[in-house]
């Protein structure tokens, strides 16, 4: 017996076809639970991981009851002239049984610390679910899938209990190392059993140490690069004419029912709103990530959506440039690659090229072989913005690019992003809370509130004569009263008469007054300051309290009469530094004058 390496053999060829079975098995076990939403996941979840609590010699009763030959399966294999019982074949299903939740639960685990945005970029970007889950989602959940085939390997190899109950101890046949132990002591030949416990520790600490060194080695990556042409670039334009977007959906949230209307042609759209009212929805949406409960979405003349005809084409057939918020760049790829994903079908010749002209486009041709984590903050937004045009979008959408930008980066990065898209001939959604650079960058703005449009149109109309109390707000107003049309109202000269209740004064104003009227307002930068009160909505003002930043002054001030404290104020106004440095020295009470031009009227 002492010279029987048959438990040895035997052990390694039943763990080794265990784990080859289990790797598959498990990796594909594991994407289909990662996107499974039906009914029962819990109870699924429970059965795949059941091998991992229960008793090992439970499990093998189990699949003695179902393979045996009053089993379900026994008696089907039966009657094919197959017994699985006390065979080999019997030892490499019990491995694999009690292996299979390490590899599920390990590859699932990886999967599950994936980025979303990684996966959703990679589907906006033309792939298929099939070419995200081999080129994004499997590279990046390799080191976990190692860790769970090594976690597989061992437990195959020192099965013990099921492997007994289902195989049995015949030697040179269903005799695994385990067993021989078992039997070894059994019989009181300790030193056998030592030998078998020396090997199988060796074997086990072996594989261990050798894939913990591999998997190592593979978080730095290997370095692939794009072959490098230098040639004359001329700067790609798209072939997108006449581009245009409908979109009428409406889509039921945790807190409120998104529902969206309008029609853009070819132009850039700022999207404005408070966190939370739905613009990144919108966005996803769009680009077919989520689903809208009802409604249509059509660009182009293509219906990219549509729930009475049950038309909801999948992202990577709706040719949508995303730009993500954290740029969703795949960290196992260099710059050039990144920039190449969503172009499979180009030839390796026109695949490069674009590649080049993406590059020279965003100013980055030298960074072409690093990663993302080599890459700033700014390099990376680029290589995002670069990555999205290269698959020549029929629309681009631009989640927040510049939020995680310090303030001199947004600048410049800004400039280049209106150069970019001076160039774009499609349809482009911007969405930002920074209200100057939507004025900057957009010509046209939506201004979502709870889901609803609450203003849509040019950016001087929208910010110049906002319409209601939530529009001025969300376009950055801070001075607001509630307003009323006084008694003995009347007209000269085209000038009209309001009361601002929470001023305590009457104003003339020059637009029409809203019926029913709720609210005056003006912005903060439109007061001025006058010597005298010569002119129509000239009022004394105390200073309450200032707030300063680098190149401004926000004033607090009391109409009327002097402040009780910091907080009895009435208007906030900001001025340049310069003009405090004439104010602060003139004596108070000032005056302040509320240019009936910039008075506007909103209703409710």
């Amino acid at each position: 017996m002492t010279n029987d390496l048959s438990p040895l053999w035997i052990s390694l060829k039943t763990a080794f076809i265990a784990t080859i079975v289990t790797f598959f098995l498990g990796i594909a076990a594991a994407k289909w639970m990662l996107g499974y939403r039906g009914k029962g996941k819990g109870l699924i979840e429970g059965i795949f991981i059941s091998p991992l609590v229960l008793p090992p010699t439970v499990v093998g009763f189990l699949l003695l009851l179902l393979l045996g030959k009053n089993g379900p399966i026994g008696q089907i294999l039966l009657s094919l002239g197959i017994t699985i019982i006390f065979s080999w074949p019997a030892t490499v299903i019990a491995a694999t049984v009690v292996a299979f939740p390490l590899m599920y639960k390990t590859a699932l685990g990886a999967f599950e610390q994936i980025d979303s945005n990684l996966i959703s970029a990679g589907r906006t970007l033309g792939a298929s679910e099939w070419r995200v889950f081999w080129r994004v989602i499997l590279p990046l959940a390799l080191p976990g899938i190692v860790a769970g085939t090594m976690l597989s390997f061992a437990r195959a190899l020192g099965e013990f209990g099921a492997t007994l109950m289902l195989a049995g101890n015949i030697p040179g046949q269903t005799q695994t190392i385990p067993v021989a132990i078992y039997f070894a002591v059994e019989a009181g030949d300790m030193n056998l059993a030592l030998i078998w416990v020396f090997v199988i520790l060796a074997i086990s600490l072996s594989v261990l140490t050798a894939v913990n060194f591999w998997s190592g080695g593979l978080k730095t990556g290997n370095r692939r690069t794009i072959t490098n042409h230098r040639s004359q670039i001329t700067n790609h334009q798209s072939l997108i004419t006449n581009s245009q977007l409908f979109i009428n959906i409406e889509k039921q949230l945790s807190d409120f029912s998104l529902s969206v209307a309008f029609n853009l042609a070819g132009e850039t759209l700022g999207v404005l709103g408070a966190s939370g009212a739905g613009k990144s929805m919108m966005l996803r949406c769009i680009a077919g990530l989520s689903t809208p409960t009802r409604g249509q979405i059509v660009l182009n003349g293509r219906v990219l959506f549509d729930s009475t005809r049950g038309i909801n084409l999948s992202s990577h057939q709706r040719r949508v440039g995303f730009l993500f918020q954290n740029y969703a760049l795949f960290p196992h790829m260099t710059v050039a690659e990144n920039i190449a994903f969503g172009l499979p079908k180009l030839s390796n010749l026109e695949r490069n090229q674009r590649v080049r002209e993406q590059l020279t486009l965003v100013q980055l041709q030298e960074l072409e072989n690093r990663y993302p984590r080599e890459l700033s903050g700014g390099q990376q937004q680029r290589v995002a913005l670069a990555r999205a045009l290269a698959i020549e979008p029929e629309i681009l959408l631009l989640d927040e690019p510049f939020s995680a930008l310090d303030t001199y980066l947004r600048s410049q990065l800004e400039k280049q992003l209106i150069e970019t898209l001076s160039n774009y001939r499609g349809v482009t959604l911007f969405v930002t809370h920074n209200l100057e650079e939507a004025y900057r960058i957009c010509q046209n703005l939506l201004v979502l509130s709870e889901g609803k449009v609450a203003a849509y149109g040019g950016k001087e109309e929208i910010f110049e004569h906002p319409r209601t109390f939530t529009v001025a707000q969300l376009t950055g107003c801070k001075n607001f009263s509630r307003a009323d049309v006084p008694k003995l109202h009347f007209e000269k000269e085209g000038l009209r008469e309001v009361e601002a209740l929470d001023w305590g004064c009457t104003l003339r104003v020059i637009e029409p007054i809203p019926n029913p009227l709720a609210y005056v307002g003006i912005r903060a930068h439109h007061f001025t300051f006058p010597e005298d009160d010569n002119k129509e909505n000239t009022f004394l003002c105390w200073v309450a309290q200032t707030s300063e930043t680098p190149h401004r002054m926000t004033l607090y001030l009391k109409l009327h009469a002097p402040p009780v404290n910091a907080k009895d104020y009435h208007l906030q106004a900001e001025v340049f530094k310069e003009k405090w440095a004439v104010l602060k020295d003139r004596p108070l009470p000032w005056y302040i004058r509320l240019d009936p031009l910039r008075l506007f009227l909103m209703e409710g």
